[in-house]
């Protein structure tokens, strides 16, 4: 609506000029050559004005989460020579929309948004500016737009999660050979902020990876309700552990849950960036989501005319999932190299982190499911494996397996 008004608001201008009778100035009514500026004037290609790319952000750098965006999307713009342009704090609502627009009307040629629930006011933006690409990272919508200027973008990121998994089931198996409890007592804990199936396809593929070392482990789930919010995070990491779990993880994005975990003395496998700088003595490690190759992809793709693909997932293999270093003061003797022969089987194919023979529903191993979010009835199981992130980027995985129980807050 801003871009009509101003065309119609020139338009009111030029008829203006024309029923007064009003000439252009001489100026422009000079021979077109005395227009051309000298040769030696003429701006040298590689002088030309960098296109501006904007992200919106649900917070700013105090959030892991955001701040894992935040340093991508600057070191996507170093590496393209593209001007950042960034708004924060934007909530999930029509906030939104305003700040995706106002970054288009400021000249952006590419707009990023970090949040699933940006995605509706960014796909009304890219209605109204056909001209910009718009992406909404972790959405699900793009597929079914028919737009050519409207994206989506994830990772497999459950990966990551099952390699940090992997990590945590070490530490459970080191404290239960110290004798600090047993097999059976082997109980983690997981603070998670929406009951979405992103949040459950990370908590499960986490899980799996515990259980591929410690095949008795349990794990107790409790939801905040909210992306970010540090009381509550730190009071849901305080009830598992009162709870008995003896090592916790989280998909919620302050330092809530880790601070608790150092406070207790209880180890801590985080999300999106390491926390070793405040939790020394409980931090392992954490997997992440690197955007770094997906926004210089697309802002690339913008400089050079070219569009992108409409739903595009990361992999390990393009550098999309990674994870911090190990805290060798704190992980089970051995761990990074467990982590590289593990990562190896996912990069060749020969380890599927949901494997149906590894987990049950109701004491059942699945060979079909249709019920998943948002896949209209798609079957999501393919030769005994759930396919998560191939029928769409965003995850899909929503299944309440054996061994997961979740709390109320």
């Amino acid at each position: 609506m801003k871009k009509i008004f101003a065309l119609l608001l020139a338009l009111v201008m030029v008829f203006a000029l024309c029923a007064c009778g009003q000439k252009a100035p001489a100026e422009s009514q000079a021979p077109a050559e005395s227009q051309a500026p000298a040769e030696s004037e003429a701006p040298a290609e590689s002088e030309a004005a960098p296109i501006k790319v904007g992200l919106v952000a649900l917070h700013d750098e105090a959030s892991t989460y955001d701040l894992n965006f935040i340093n991508a999307f600057k070191a996507a713009c170093e590496a393209t020579g593209a001007e950042p342009v960034i708004k924060t704090q934007i909530p999930e609502d029509a906030s939104a929309y305003d700040a995706a627009c106002e970054l288009a009307d400021a000249g952006c040629s590419v707009v990023f948004s970090d949040s699933y629930g940006h995605q509706d006011y960014m796909l009304q933006a890219a209605q109204e500016y056909p001209e910009v690409q718009f992406t909404s990272c972790t959405g699900d919508k793009a597929n079914g737009a028919g737009l050519d200027n409207y994206h989506n973008a994830f990772a497999s990121i459950y990966e990551g999660r099952y390699l940090a998994g992997v990590a945590a089931g070490l530490k459970l198996q080191e404290m239960i050979d110290n004798g600090e409890f047993t097999a059976e007592e082997a109980k983690v804990g997981y603070v998670g902020a929406m009951s979405y199936a992103e949040v459950k396809s990370g908590y499960t593929s986490w899980f799996l990876g515990i259980r591929s070392i410690v095949p008795t482990a349990t794990m107790d789930v409790v939801f905040t309700g909210s992306w970010y919010d540090e009381t509550l995070e730190q009071e849901g990491a305080e009830k598992l552990i009162q709870n008995g779990c003896k090592l916790i993880s989280q998909h919620a994005d302050s330092w809530g849950a880790p601070n608790a975990c150092e406070k207790a003395g209880v180890p801590n496998v985080s999300y999106n960036g390491s926390t070793i700088a405040n939790c020394p003595n409980t931090f392992i490690v954490s997997s992440r989501i690197d955007w770094t190759p997906y926004f210089t992809m697309a802002i690339e793709a913008v400089m050079n005319g070219e569009n992108y693909d409409t739903d595009w997932c990361g992999t390990i293999e393009t550098g999309s999932v990674v994870l911090t270093e190990v805290n060798e003061a704190v992980a089970a003797a051995g761990t990074a190299e467990k982590l590289e022969e593990v990562k190896a089987q996912l990069l060749d194919g020969s380890l599927k982190v949901f494997d149906c023979s590894t987990w049950t529903k109701d004491g059942v191993n699945l060979d079909s499911y249709t019920d998943s979010w948002g896949l209209d009835g798609a079957e999501a199981i393919e030769n005994g494996v759930f396919t998560e992130s191939t029928i769409r980027s965003a995850p899909y995985f929503d299944i309440d397996i054996d061994g997961i129980t979740l709390l109320d807050q």
